[in-house]
Formats: structure tokens, sequence, C-alpha cells
């Protein structure tokens, strides 16, 4: 998918001989700086999808986490001489480790691969590549030639996008991901960041038809759904089409219409139809609805509801560009680049609705273990006892983690799911589904940190 910036390789980490026992609690003041771990493979500068650069050796401890120098997370037990944090208790039974967080017998997890980087078998490889803690996997099947043009043409649509886009490749993956799995997906970034522009640019690399609504307080049900209109020539009432009819819909600032017309895309997003006068009408297919919200701005908005939001299987942060991205965009302006002007910059059709059905064909296919199910299922029961969070994850989440994590083993180039896979779509799916407590958020304490440490808790299948 795209021609990125060239990132450095995820090396495999090697199994230590024997796995070291954690430090006692009492031993904590006695225990030197605890060892590095060279072994593992430290994080890159890449990023979920929107989501920050993640931190290294020595920051701030995520929830239920606590590093060596580092202030404790919410809820985990405080360093050497400094004071608890809220409710002095670790994070689902497992003692919070200094260094490294340790996994089921003492063995060092690895590193949670960056998602958005390129996957094994593009250009540049990334997630997936080589695990290192992941359940013995079977022998891949040979692809046929038709597989492999499938994959590569849809790997191509990163570079096609990147065009017109510059800095998104994490959002375009998510996006792809999300056709995939039949999906839809929440933007979330300040304005001007390319939201509206990455949608069309998406939709002209795989000739698919997009639409955009902007949704204001005066938007009704029947503006985007369409409605029965009255013909004086035939006497008879006909219905018109509302911009729902589409296959991507662009619903721009979602969070500034009415409940009433926020609910009106439920149907169209769970059934694929839209019922008017009693009568079902389907949806084309691909349908896929992209809605933006605004983070900084909450006057006159209605947030979604908790029930709304986990009908979206993805939410995508969009950061504001790096400095050398952002001179680039000003280099493109600066030699007449139009963005109204899509097919003047280049981008041209890659891949088209055939190639995604026989994607989501090949993605039926790939293997999921027991063991990654149980892992999967770990993972969203935890949230559920969390003491930071009101709300944890839903069957539904369950759900929708299994399918982007098998896109994204596809995507990958491989026939199997690891728990790297997992860990890798665990922020992008589960963000938006998990509801903190409000003395938590009192302490500062994000989804993100929260999600961190559940993930460094959960002992990962071997």
């Amino acid at each position: 998918m795209t021609v990125p910036p060239a990132t450095p390789d995820h090396p495999e980490a090697p199994r230590p001989e024997s796995a070291a026992q954690p430090p006692q609690r009492g031993q904590a003041e006695q225990q030197h700086q605890p060892q590095q771990p060279h072994e593992l493979p430290q994080p890159q500068e890449a990023y979920h999808p929107g989501y920050g650069q993640q931190g290294g050796y020595g920051q701030q401890g995520a929830y239920g986490q606590q590093g060596a120098g580092a202030a404790p997370g919410y809820g985990a037990p405080s360093a050497p001489g400094g004071a608890p944090g809220y409710g002095a208790q670790p994070e689902h039974g497992v003692q919070p480790q200094h260094g490294a967080p340790q996994g089921y017998g003492g063995q060092p997890y690895a590193a949670s691969p960056a998602y958005g980087t390129q996957p094994a078998g593009y250009p540049h490889q990334g997630v997936g590549e080589s695990p290192a803690a992941s359940a013995p996997q079977p022998e891949p099947e040979p692809e046929s030639d038709e597989q492999r043009r499938i994959r590569s043409a849809l790997a191509q649509v990163r570079t096609e996008v990147a065009k017109a886009v510059v800095g998104q490749d994490a959002a375009v993956t998510g996006l792809v991901i999300a056709l995939l799995c039949r999906g839809h997906v929440l933007l979330e970034g300040v304005p001007g960041v390319a939201k509206t522009l990455l949608t069309r640019t998406l939709g002209a690399s795989l000739d698919l038809e997009m639409k955009r609504v902007q949704f204001t307080p005066d938007l009704m049900p029947g503006d985007v759904t369409g409605s029965l209109v009255y013909d004086a020539r035939t006497a008879e009432f006909s219905f018109r089409e509302g911009p729902v009819f589409t296959n991507l819909m662009l619903a721009d600032e979602i969070n500034r219409t009415p409940p009433k017309t926020q609910a009106s895309l439920l149907e169209a997003m769970e059934e694929r139809q839209v019922s008017v006068d009693g009568e079902p009408r389907p949806l084309p297919t691909p349908f896929m609805v992209i809605a933006t919200q605004n983070p900084v701005e909450y006057e006159g908005t209605y947030p979604l509801p908790e029930a709304q939001l986990d009908r979206f299987l993805l939410k995508l942060l969009l950061p504001l560009p790096e400095r050398t991205d952002e001179i680039e965009v000003l280099n493109r302006h600066a030699h007449a680049f139009d963005p109204r002007d899509l097919a003047g910059a280049g981008v041209a059709r890659v891949a088209g609705a055939a190639d995604l059905d026989a994607a989501r064909a090949d993605v039926a296919q790939v293997e999921v273990g027991p063991q990654v199910l149980a892992y999967i299922v770990d993972i969203c029961r935890a949230t559920r006892t969390s003491p930071s969070l009101s709300l944890g994850v839903s069957p539904r989440g369950a759900t929708a983690l299994l399918a982007t994590s098998r896109a994204w083993a596809w995507m990958s180039g491989r026939r199997y799911v690891t728990p790297d896979d997992v860990k890798a779509l665990a922020h992008p799916t589960l963000r938006h589904r998990v509801q903190l407590r409000a003395e938590a958020e009192l302490e500062g304490i994000t989804a993100e940190s929260v999600l961190d440490g559940i993930l460094g808790s959960v002992p990962v299948p071997r």
C-alpha cells in the first residue's frame, strides 16, 4: 500500500535460555537499574493509526504497569519512595515489574509491532514479520498468482493515496482493513489534516463512488437516507435516493447533527439497507461510512452515544504532520498541486470492487488458533474488570478485533494470525469501545494508557 518513508524492519527477538523470575516487591529498593533488555527490539517511531509515539524505557508507566524510574500508572503500586497511584492495586493480579513486562513464566513480552508500518511482503516489512512471542503456527500454503496480484494491488493503494496526501499512511492502511472487514471508520483529527481529501483519494484509487454529507444541526434523516417525492406527471410517489446510496460515504462532522439524524445511519451501517415507507432498499456493495469529528471543539455538538460508537470497526486518529511532511505539503502546493484535481496529481485506479471481494474471500481463509482466540477474549475481558473503566469491550468488540487481526495478517502475507497481529490492531479497534471512570480522567488517565497496561499484563500465548 504505499510507499511511505523507509522504516527499519522489526528484528526478531531471540528467546532467553531461561526466563528470569520477577523480583519480589520487598527487593525493589535493593535492585539496581534493571538489565537493559537488549534482546528485545526497541519500539520504532511508527504510530498506530493516529496514535502517538510509544514511550520507551523509563518513561511514564502505562496503566497497571511501572517502568524503572517512571511515575506509577493509575492503580499501580508506587515506585520506591513514590506515592501510590489511585487504588494502589496492580492490574489484573499481575505484579508490576521493573523494566520490560514479564509474561507467563517470566518470559519477556515481544515488543508490539507498530501498526501502520509496511507489513511483510510490502517494499518494507513491519508488523508480523517474525513474531517473537507467538503460538506455533502451521506452514503457510503457497499462494496463487492471482492472490499475489490482489495483495499487490491493494498494497499499491497506499502509493496512490500518498500522491495527494502526505504522512497519513497508517490511516490509509486502517481504511483498507475496514474495507476488507466490511466495517466502518471514525476519523478524529483537528481541521485541516486532509480527512476529506484522504477519503476522495481512496475512492479514486479503488474506483469507488464517494459522496460527502456535511452534518449540521438542521440535517434531517431523510436528507441522508432519501425520501418519497410526489411526481405530478404520474400522480404517484417515487423514491429519491439519498447520499447514503454510494460506496464511500463521508459523514463530515457527524457529531454536529442531532441524535435522530445520527441514528438514521444505524440501519445502513449494520444491515446495509435503508427502510423507507416500510420497504427495505439494499445499499451498493461495497459500502462504508467514514465519519469525521473534531476533538477540540465541543460547543454545539452532540457526542455519539456508546451504542453507536460500537458500530464503528476502527477509530483512527489523524495527527498533525511531522515537520518534513509539512514541508512536503507546502512544496507540492508551491508547484501547482490542486487537491480538487486528483487526476492531475497522478492518482490512478489500481484495484476495484472485484479485487476487494476476492481479497475478502482470502481473508476469510486466514486461520486463527485456539490460543490466539483465547488471547483476544482475555484482552477484552480484562477491560471489563479494569478499575479505571466504567465500560469495557463487548463481545462485538472481540469479534471486531478478530476480524481486523485476520485482515492485517493477510496483508502481511501470512495465512494465520499471531498475537503480534492482535496487539497491533488492539488500539484502533478498542479505543472507542471503552469508557473511563470520572476519577480516572481526573488522574489524567487515557484509554490508550489503560489499553497499554492491559496488553502488558495479559499473558501472551507461546
